[in-house]
């Protein structure tokens, strides 16, 4: 990557707003103004170009350690800073799994040996993931990594008890229990959303209380223990309405939806291709507009990616046997062009918003998801809105190729990331 330096970005419309010139010195950006003196810096022509604040994913499986075949923290986060992020939380769902401070830490020197994006551990809520006792929560909040987001991500934590002691244990230090909403016994042997679909298909049937039922439940002890719950990639229009409703009563319930289901409907199921199956699975067009109208109305609070890379074999199988999941962070941003700013739902200032700015507050991150402005670290991300091109997973930065948009047309393109002022992608390539 190049070293720092002084870079001039010139006329680039932050926000999406006026052209602005943006000079980087060091770490920092030293100046936002016009006919800025790039004397020494290097310039980039920036006309046309959206300048973001860098993005921040809450979720983001990287399989390092135990699953290096997928994917490691240094390519997890190569595609990270092709997609235009500057940080990303890495899920414990690994092997060991991330449930004590070593663990977390050796992800996190991972990342920061890595140099593309910032790696964020989340730490898991119990014990291997398991759901019967709670993990080191407390040790891997004290450790250097800092984890201040739990979740058992893949699995439910389905006992209420349990749920009940780690939103408790988490308010000593203003952690978040992040919480896979996901009914263990509604969902035994389910392939995809439950619905005329499933029906017509005869494949086991996901249905959308498996989901709401335990969101409605960790809402309200949420609510009675006094802490912060954050709802993992909500999908369904009833699960909106509970968490719009548990906000109205002023309790702390944070909420994201991943890029596929703002775009993709469960009618994808019928091709029997198995880059359609996700975990939750894909739903129904009425529940992908009530995912939308809640991104933009603010109910849902951020996009994240869900990255969930896996290797060809799991992936190239028939349906009941694949593997769930999606690689998504080389993509998020075209896709939520698509579906929020082309729209008109959303403006480039409130992508700022749910793709940077609020998922760094959920989590704490520091020095992410800051404002563009003079004296903040120089994390940015420079997109061509007008760019518009068919995905090829051959040229992704992710070990693994499992998009469910391959020969899928996208507009926008991320020309340029800076992780504190170092540029990690330049013109479209890693630096």
């Amino acid at each position: 990557m190049t070293a720092h330096t002084k870079t001039l970005i010139r006329g680039a419309r932050l926000l999406g707003g006026e052209p602005q010139d943006v000079l980087i010195d060091g770490e920092t950006v030293a100046a936002v103004g016009t006919g800025l003196d790039a004397e020494g810096a290097r310039v980039i022509e920036a006309g046309g170009l959206v300048l973001l604040p860098g993005l921040v994913d809450l979720h983001t499986h990287l399989r390092e350690p135990g699953r290096e075949d997928s994917e490691t923290v240094l390519t997890g986060t190569r595609a990270a800073a092709a997609g235009g992020y500057t940080a990303v939380h890495a899920m414990a769902n690994t092997f060991p799994v991330a449930d004590t401070a070593g663990v977390v830490e050796q992800v996190w020197r991972l990342g920061k040996e890595s140099g593309y994006c910032d790696v964020q551990p989340v730490g898991a809520v119990t014990v291997g993931l398991e759901g019967k006792h709670l993990a080191e929560l407390g040790a891997m909040h004290d450790s250097a990594a800092n984890v201040r987001v739990f979740s058992d991500d893949g699995k439910c934590v389905d006992d209420a008890v349990i749920m009940r002691r780690a939103l408790e244990y988490v308010k000593a230090f203003d952690g978040v229990v992040a919480q896979h909403a996901q009914e263990p016994r509604l969902t035994e042997g389910a392939q995809m959303n439950e619905g005329v679909v499933s029906a017509e298909l005869g494949l086991g049937g996901w249905p959308a209380v498996a989901e709401e039922s335990v969101i409605a439940r960790d809402v309200l002890l949420a609510a009675h223990v006094g802490s912060r719950v954050h709802i993992c990639h909500l999908s369904t229009a009833g699960s909106v309405e509970i968490v719009r409703w548990a906000k109205s009563k002023g309790w702390n319930v944070t909420a994201e939806v991943t890029p596929h289901h703002l775009l993709l409907t469960d009618e994808l199921v019928r091709t029997y291709n198995p880059v359609y199956k996700v975990n939750p699975p894909l739903r129904t067009e009425a529940d992908v507009l009530a995912l939308r109208a809640a991104l933009a109305d603010g109910t849902i609070d951020c996009v994240a990616t869900d990255h969930a890379p896996h290797p060809h074999e799991d992936k190239d199988c028939e349906w009941p046997a694949a593997a769930m999941g999606m690689v998504g962070l080389e993509t998020a941003l075209s896709v939520v062009q698509q579906t929020m700013v082309d729209t008109g739902l959303l403006d480039w200032a409130g992508v700022a918003d749910r793709m940077s700015l609020r998922p760094a507050a959920i989590s704490g991150i520091a020095g992410q998801g800051r404002p563009v402005a003079a004296g903040e670290p120089a994390n940015l991300t420079l997109v061509d809105p007008d760019y518009r091109g068919d995905v090829d997973p051959a040229g992704f930065a992710s070990r693994s190729r499992n998009t469910p948009y391959e020969g899928r047309e996208l507009p926008g393109r991320v020309t340029h990331t800076f992780l504190r002022g170092r540029a990690t992608v330049v013109d479209g390539k890693l630096a």
